[in-house]
């Protein structure tokens, strides 16, 4: 017992510093691997040599997470997983995120298990698998809410652009140029896409996949319209900044107004869970019967229950679609 706690914490430490170090230096793909992200002329037989190239290349490269690599690489969650890390903006493969979940949750619970008891050590382990996916969870909103807020701003950029005489890649990559991020990043991708030779529709759909807007996806759908059929792009881009901003002002209105019922949820929901964990650092002895006797089991499902019905009803009711 007296190794529990060093040998745990070094085995968390690794798996989280090994996530770590991967994200600080990149995916870790060859220079082909990444053309090959971009470009749309390979032939699978080009493909094929530069797969066999890349495992000659890191063929005397000994992995010791190989196979939780391979593991988690035929899942079919990878790519889900994935679409949420390029969309997060974090350079991090499937693999090398679970690295840093397992050593969070090893790390976390058997610090809590050693300096407290048991179930402090399970609730450890639950919450740190779990934190780092809430960070990504918050960084993808963080990032989606910049993005929608500079949206309107952009396509009005895009429009005068175009007024002026530039071609909408290079009104873009204006755009890249002149914007901060998040839309100055991923315009700038959009344009090195083109020019690594993808079309623009394609480059424009990659970065909807990105960005989950459903304004973005109304202006790459405009955009896809117009260069099929032709148009005034400039006065399109116009009406939908305009159907953008009011929008955005529509749903300001509407958070304004369902803000006390969204924040009753919250409290039906979390406020009996940290009264809980309060309790319980202050008096374990006393929640004890709730986790050891049948009827305190009882009693924390339907109360489990019964917070759950009651938080997706009030968040059910304050959800209103504009």
């Amino acid at each position: 017992m007296e190794y529990a706690l060093p040998v745990g914490m070094f085995a968390g430490v690794l798996f989280l510093f090994w996530g770590v170090s991967a994200l600080l230096a990149g995916d870790g793909a060859s220079v082909e691997e990444r053309m090959a992200r971009y470009a749309s002329g390979a032939t699978p037989a080009d493909a094929k040599k530069a797969q066999a190239k890349a495992k000659k290349d890191k063929k005397d490269v000994v992995d010791p997470f190989a196979t939780l690599s391979s593991d988690v690489a035929d899942k079919r969650f990878a790519i889900r997983v994935q679409r949420d890390l390029a969309r997060a903006n974090l350079k991090l493969r499937v693999a090398e995120y679970y690295y840093i979940r397992i050593g969070a949750a090893l790390g976390l619970g058997l610090v809590l298990g050693v300096l407290r008891d048991p179930l402090s050590g399970v609730f450890g382990v639950i919450l740190g698998y779990f934190l780092p996916r809430f960070y990504v969870g918050r960084r993808i909103g963080g990032r989606l809410g910049a993005f929608n807020k500079q949206l309107a701003d952009t396509i009005t950029l895009l429009s005068n652009s175009l007024r002026a005489g530039s071609s909408f890649l290079q009104s873009i990559e204006l755009v890249s140029r002149e914007t901060p991020a998040p839309m100055g990043e991923e315009m700038g991708r959009v344009v090195r896409e083109v020019n690594l030779g993808l079309g623009m529709e394609e480059a424009l759909a990659n970065l909807v996949r990105r960005i989950r807007s459903e304004d973005l996806d109304l202006m790459v759908t405009a955009i896809g319209v117009q260069q099929q059929v032709g148009g005034n792009l400039a006065e399109i881009l116009d009406t939908i900044a305009f159907t953008i901003r009011e929008r955005v002002r529509i749903k300001g209105e509407i958070n304004t107004l369902t803000a006390q019922g969204r924040m009753s949820g919250y409290l039906v929901a979390f406020l009996p869970i940290g009264i809980m964990f309060a309790l319980n650092a202050i008096n374990p002895s006393f929640m004890q019967p709730l986790f050891t006797e049948t009827l305190g089991r009882i009693m924390l499902g339907v109360g489990a229950v019964m917070m759950t019905i009651g938080f997706f009803a009030i968040q059910k009711i304050v959800d209103i679609k504009v």
